[in-house]
């Protein structure tokens, strides 16, 4: 069972909008400014979703912990 690159991609951008809002309010607080809070949340959320789209497309490739479905039809879905 693998995830599609298009689900990895939706998965990263869901997570980075949460990242996004902590960071900025993270960010805030120390400097005072929320155009400067911004900016450090968007750095990192860019730089966290390409991070985290190339680390779920690693650990797809990795079949280790797995627990398949080994049923015929799971082995004719795997071929489409």
């Amino acid at each position: 069972m693998r995830d599609t690159t298009l689900r990895s991609v939706a998965k990263a951008m869901s997570w980075q909008a949460v990242g996004l809002i902590t960071m900025t309010a993270i960010a805030f607080i120390f400097t005072g400014s929320l155009t400067q809070g911004g900016l450090v949340a968007l750095t990192g959320a860019a730089t966290g979703m390409v991070a985290y789209i190339l680390h779920e497309r690693l650990w797809a490739r990795i079949s280790w912990g797995r627990i398949g479905d080994r049923s015929p039809s799971a082995s004719n879905r795997s071929k489409v």
